[in-house]
C-alpha cells in the first residue's frame, strides 16, 4: 500500500502545473450522459475461515501473507440525476494475486507452507455518486453501491480453487480535478464480498492434484474477498 500511495502523490504532483494554469475549465458535468476511462491499482485480500479438519494429526491456520499490487482498467459511464448526484457504470478489469499462507498451531516458521491465487475479475458495478460543491477547481464527493464481478481465471490445477462470480459491496471516496478539456478524479475504493468464493475439492474435479496440494483446500471452509482499489478517473 505505501507503494501505491507514492504512485498516487508523484501523479498528483504532475498534474498540479496543469491544474494552475487551467483556464475554461471543464464543463463536462453539465451534460446529462458522458463517459471516460479509469487506469488503477488494486490489492486483494481473504477474510478466512479455516475448517477443523485435522491433516497428519495437525490444524492450520491460514493467512493471506503478502498484499501483492494489482491492476485495473476500466470504462465510466455517468448519468446526471440532480446538480449533486450521478448515477455511475463502470465495467473495470482487474488482474490480482493473493497469497495464502498455513501454519500449523504450535508450528514454527520453518512449517509454514505457501500458495498463491490469481484472479481477473470483470467487475460490472452500479455506483451513486454524491458530489459537494464545486470550489474552483476542485470537487470531493462520495460513492457507494454494488458491484457484480465475473472471474476469467478459472484454473482448475490450482490447490485452491475460487467460484466464478461473486458480488459486492462497495464505498468510496475521490476528488474531481477540472481541466480544460477534461477531468481527472483520484478515487479510493472499497469493496466487500458477500459470498464465499471458495471451491472445495468435492465441487471440483481434484484428479489431477497431489495429496500434499489438496491440503491447501482441506484446511480451507470459506473466503470472501476483499479488494481496495485506487484509480485515476480521465472524463
Amino acid at each position: 500500500m505505501k507503494n501505491s500511495t507514492l504512485a498516487t502523490l508523484i501523479i498528483f504532483l504532475l498534474f498540479s502545473p496543469l491544474l494552475v494554469k487551467a483556464q475554461d475549465l471543464y464543463e463536462g458535468d453539465q451534460r446529462f450522459i458522458h463517459f471516460g476511462f479509469s487506469l488503477g491499482m488494486a490489492t486483494a485480500d481473504f477474510g478466512i475461515r479455516e475448517s477443523t479438519v485435522e491433516l497428519n494429526n495437525k490444524t492450520y491456520l491460514v493467512d493471506v501473507s503478502t498484499l501483492k499490487q494489482g491492476f485495473a482498467v476500466g470504462i465510466i459511464g455517468d448519468m446526471a440525476m440532480w446538480r449533486y448526484l450521478n448515477l455511475r457504470f463502470t465495467p473495470t478489469l482487474y488482474f490480482i494475486e493473493r497469497e495464502l499462507s498455513y501454519k500449523p498451531v504450535g508450528g514454527t516458521e520453518g512449517d509454514i507452507l505457501r500458495t498463491t491465487t490469481s484472479s481477473i475479475p470483470v467487475s460490472i458495478p452500479l455506483y451513486i455518486k454524491y458530489s459537494a460543491e464545486r470550489y474552483k477547481s476542485v470537487r470531493p464527493y462520495l460513492l457507494a453501491g454494488g458491484n457484480f464481478c465475473i472471474d476469467m481465471a478459472k484454473d482448475n490445477e490450482r490447490p485452491v480453487m475460487l467460484n466464478s462470480m461473486d458480488v459486492y459491496a462497495e464505498v468510496g471516496i475521490g476528488c474531481d480535478i477540472y481541466f480544460s478539456f477534461f477531468k481527472l478524479s483520484p478515487e479510493l475504493k472499497l469493496a466487500i464480498g458477500g459470498t464465499n468464493v471458495f471451491k472445495p475439492l468435492d465441487r471440483r474435479d481434484a484428479d489431477s492434484l497431489s495429496e500434499a496440494e489438496k491440503l491447501y483446500s482441506i484446511a480451507l471452509s470459506k473466503l470472501t474477498s476483499r479488494l481496495l482499489t485506487i484509480t485515476f478517473n480521465f472524463e
